[in-house]
């Protein structure tokens, strides 16, 4: 079976990807304390509050995520996902989910997967043909299970759209065979692939080439449907069509925000906008808001979903957001790291710089650093760690116990789709840590040029401070470096944030005196 590679991604490309799974899971998350309860309000916002059918911890993904999780490993190696061993592992996946894992299964999935599990032959072949007569002897066959769980397969698959319908189909088939579940899947991998690939929801439409010709219409229609009505018009989403045209109805007829720096308005809140209004659906919000989040995490990628939900989201296998990000770049990159070792490597290379930690001239709870201070072996009294650039998979200041803030930031010229969101929100992690008492390494790699961005628009958040006098205060201490100067898109945004956004009040909590932090226990300052 040929296979085409996947393209090369760029920086937006790859943030797009990472956006997938964790786009998912935060939906997911977002929708369990509403599932099968009463329908939201308009004027009543969902939160990440745990509880529903598990009961689950706040911020914990349901099985919605949890069975793309046991895709998504196998598809992180870089299998193709058509290939009967890639098949028979995701199947194995599923089984063994249902056996340690699982918290909470749709009543199709769980009588395929107990009943292929006493079945002989491979666990691929032994759950496909057990969901085949399922189906075959079931009229209400087409549930939602597989849609919920697709996103991960166009990852597999962005070089090919032939192939990646075909991996849709076949991993569908696993529990759901019925053909509008394998439509389904088909159209929103295809919209993914192209929202990953371009940055626009055209895929789905686009996709409806892709289905057997005498599909196509009835699917088009759905489409108008959709796109006519709100997400709880579709109120039996149980059924994968309605599921469907839920969270397509939720994403194509929230509004993008427009960019509006005195209104504190980034068009990548259409991701939260849009999940939000998923989860007024209603009935099975969890995985309404699943489906819809895989789409919108390709269009808004990894850095367009606030870091809140970010921080918050967590589920089986013991996997947080940077898990989920992982395992989505990984396949991808077609089960490969970069040349640095990312996103697999316990520590990320901190080049030729040396570790230092400077205090913020305007705040001496936060503390200026690179990417060396925070991979650092020697202890570091702080309570959190908000990192700009890439990290390894090891946990950050070993032997500590810190919440750790990972932001998606590239150091580079044109290379952040959602610039302003994304250090309005680093600015506004750093605040609430401080405000909560913390005291807070800001770091990057070299903290040269992110580190002092992001710091001096804390610095006006935080204490009024103009972007000017911030930003020379901040270059007099960091005698190491300064490189903002050579991202002027990025020194541009510092100014037009801290033009109109309005300051948020002074950090409380306890203040270490400049005295105490010109080291950081043991770091070099």
């Amino acid at each position: 079976m040929a296979r085409i590679p996947n393209p090369r991604l760029g920086a937006k490309g790859t943030d797009r990807a990472a956006g997938v799974l964790l786009g998912a899971a935060v939906g997911d998350a977002l929708g369990v304390p509403y599932e099968f309860q009463a329908t939201l309000r308009e004027d009543q916002q969902p939160r990440m509050i745990g509880g529903g059918l598990g009961p689950y911890e706040p911020g914990e993904y349901s099985d919605d995520t949890q069975m793309q999780v046991c895709i998504a490993q196998v598809a992180a190696t870089g299998a193709d996902l058509r290939s009967p061993e890639a098949l028979d592992a995701i199947a194995a996946n599923f089984q063994g989910w249902l056996s340690e894992g699982a918290s909470d299964v749709g009543n199709q999935t769980s009588m395929i997967l107990s009943t292929a599990a006493r079945a002989p032959g491979s666990a691929g072949t032994a759950m496909r043909e057990t969901a085949r007569e399922y189906t075959a002897g079931n009229v209400r066959s087409a549930g939602n299970g597989s849609l919920m769980r697709t996103g991960i397969v166009a990852l597999a698959h962005l070089g090919d759209a032939a192939a990646m319908a075909e991996a849709a189909i076949a991993v569908s088939a696993l529990t759901h065979p019925d053909p509008d579940c394998a439509d389904a899947c088909v159209l929103w991998c295809s919209g993914i692939r192209t929202a990953v690939l371009h940055g626009t929801f055209d895929g789905v439409r686009e996709g409806l080439d892709l289905l057997p010709a005498e599909r196509r219409e009835t699917w088009a229609k759905r489409l108008d449907e959709a796109e006519a009505n709100p997400p709880y018009h579709f109120h039996n989403n149980g059924w994968v069509v309605h599921a469907f045209q839920a969270a397509w109805s939720a994403i194509t007829r929230t509004a993008v925000p427009e960019l509006s720096l005195a209104e504190r308005t980034f068009p990548a809140q259409h991701l939260q906008l849009a999940l939000e209004a998923a989860v007024r659906a209603g009935t099975d919000t969890d995985t309404v808001a699943a489906i819809a989040g895989a789409l919108l995490g390709a269009r808004w990628g990894c850095s367009g979903i606030p870091l809140e939900w970010q921080q918050a989201v967590n589920g089986w296998p013991d996997l947080t957001a940077a898990d989920l990000v992982r395992l989505a770049v990984l396949t991808a990159r077609g089960g490969s790291d970069d040349k640095l070792g990312w996103p697999s490597s316990p520590q990320m290379p901190p080049g030729d710089h040396r570790s230092f930690a400077v205090p913020h001239p305007h705040d001496p709870g936060v503390v200026l650093g690179n990417l060396a201070l925070a991979q650092g072996a020697e202890p570091v009294g702080v309570d959190a760690v908000v990192s700009l650039c890439r990290v390894g998979t090891a946990p950050l200041l070993p032997g500590t116990d810190t919440e750790h803030v990972r932001v998606w930031l590239v150091d580079s010229q044109g290379s952040n789709a959602n610039l302003h969101y994304v250090v309005d929100q680093a600015a506004r992690q750093v605040l609430r840590l401080r405000q909560e008492g913390k005291r807070v390494p800001l770091h990057c790699f070299a903290g040269q040029s992110r580190t002092p961005a992001v710091a001096a628009v804390y610095s006006h958040l935080a204490h009024g401070t103009d972007p000017t006098t911030a930003l020379k205060d901040l270059r007099e201490v960091l005698v190491q470096g300064w490189h903002l100067s050579a991202h002027p898109e990025l020194h541009d945004v510092v100014h037009e944030l801290t033009t109109t956004a309005a300051p948020q009040g002074k950090p409380t909590g306890p203040t270490p005196q400049p005295g105490q932090v010109g080291k950081v226990d043991g770091a070099s300052a």
